[in-house]
């Protein structure tokens, strides 16, 4: 199985090699790679301590971030290095400061492994949600460097859970802790034979949960809300602008929308702004260039730049989040809920345990189509009542379930790991 594992993924080099040249997103993947040991050199000295965290993408370092932060206070005297997989997650942190080092990770190669592993010299490393390259995991359980899961979620779909994967659940045994989100998860593990887990929790609880006590102001989402009521449209696709746009062109006058997509492309800002048949701003033609003239007057404000949201949240009274009305992927619900508003999603939500968990407290609303949107946010704007016990729901819901760092940083200390 290794051996076949290892043949296939040469195979899917060659192929990404060729492929790059059809993909920008793809070629970042592979230009990016080409990087990454020089970086290191640049970034490390033979003297230096390090930790690694390594995130798939984004989402992931979002939830590795409380824990990066408690090590940063825990362990002064270390470098953080932080590898990703995704373009989508080195563009957007690789100039962090959260971390010393930010790089993609070299594909998992057992050459790339061992190099990259004596390059950093890691004494602790943190695995975030997923990702389980065998290569890498094998070489670090054979240098003895510690090596934990964190956010660590299982479905029984799994490779690992299927009777000719012994080679996957190998490289499961790497890891000398998992750190769980739910008791499913830790029964799964347990019927492999893994019985070092804890259930900890989602650390992006404890990301989103601060959120609230940092400074979320932004003047010009003030101005342009004012005392009228506000609904949030935070990364949405195309899919989610088809079920959100009959309302939002039907909408009061008192009720005003932001729309945050998830691509900030322009030629597709156009497109969207051109169905919106109320007055529209673009953060792009506005704020970006010192021009207030029309936020007191518009009704939809779209912005088209990124690293605003979370801040942006705190104005909204009802929140629409994202990708769950195509297949692109549920974005991040909790961002929101920490504020104590009302949310609602589109249809596709069942592989996101916070978003099933939430919509059974009656916090969440899944809608499948505009008409179903439509009902919902006319409800959410029209009872305050409705709109503000549901919203409690949602602020509950983050409050309750935070704990999850400081669960692993007790586990660091009485281990004295690092």
């Amino acid at each position: 199985m290794s051996l076949f594992y290892n043949i296939l993924l040469y195979i899917s080099i060659g192929i990404l090699s060729i492929v790059q040249h059809l993909s920008k997103k793809i070629k970042l993947f592979m230009a990016g790679r080409k990087q990454t040991f020089q970086i290191i050199a640049r970034g490390i000295s033979p003297q230096d301590k390090t930790i690694w965290f390594h995130c798939a993408s984004l989402g992931e370092f979002e939830q590795g971030v409380p824990v990066i932060e408690s090590l940063k206070t825990s362990h002064p005297n270390h470098k953080i290095v932080v590898s990703f997989f995704s373009p989508s997650g080195y563009e957007n942190k690789k100039n962090t400061s959260l971390a010393d080092v930010v790089v993609y990770l070299p594909m998992d190669t057992k050459r790339n492994a061992k190099k990259f592993i004596q390059m950093i010299r890691p004494s602790l490393v943190f695995f975030v949600k997923y990702e389980f390259w065998p290569n890498f995991l094998t070489e670090l359980k054979q240098q003895n460097i510690k090596t934990l899961l964190i956010s660590g979620v299982f479905r029984k779909e799994q490779l690992f859970f299927k009777p000719y994967a012994g080679f996957m659940r190998k490289a499961l045994a790497s890891f000398d802790h998992f750190f769980l989100q739910d008791n499913t998860s830790k029964e799964l593990l347990e019927s492999i034979g893994f019985t070092n887990t804890i259930v900890s929790g989602d650390t992006r609880f404890d990301r989103v949960s601060r959120q609230i006590e940092m400074d979320n102001t932004l003047d010009f989402i003030a101005r342009f809300k004012k005392d009228d009521l506000c609904i949030v449209c935070g990364s949405t696709w195309e899919e989610d602008q088809d079920v959100l746009l009959e309302y939002i062109n039907q909408a009061p006058k008192n009720v005003k929308f932001i729309i945050a997509p998830h691509a900030i492309d322009a030629g597709k800002v156009s497109v969207l702004k051109n169905k919106i048949n109320t007055q529209t701003i673009l953060y792009s033609q506005t704020i970006a260039k010192g021009n207030t003239k029309n936020i007191d007057t518009a009704q939809v404000f779209i912005i088209d730049t990124i690293g605003l949201l979370a801040k942006i949240y705190h104005y909204a009274d009802i929140v629409y989040v994202g990708g769950g009305a195509g297949t692109k992927g549920l974005h991040n619900i909790l961002e929101p809920a920490t504020f104590g508003v009302p949310i609602v999603i589109g249809k596709n939500y069942n592989n996101f345990p916070e978003a099933v968990k939430l919509r059974s407290l009656a916090g969440l609303f899944s809608v499948e189509n505009s008409t179903q949107c439509k009902t919902i946010l006319s409800k959410l704007v029209e009872d305050s009542n409705f709109r503000n016990k549901t919203g409690m729901i949602c602020g509950h819901f983050v409050d309750s379930n935070t704990g999850a760092t400081n669960t692993i940083a007790k586990y660091l200390e009485i281990h004295k790991l690092g």
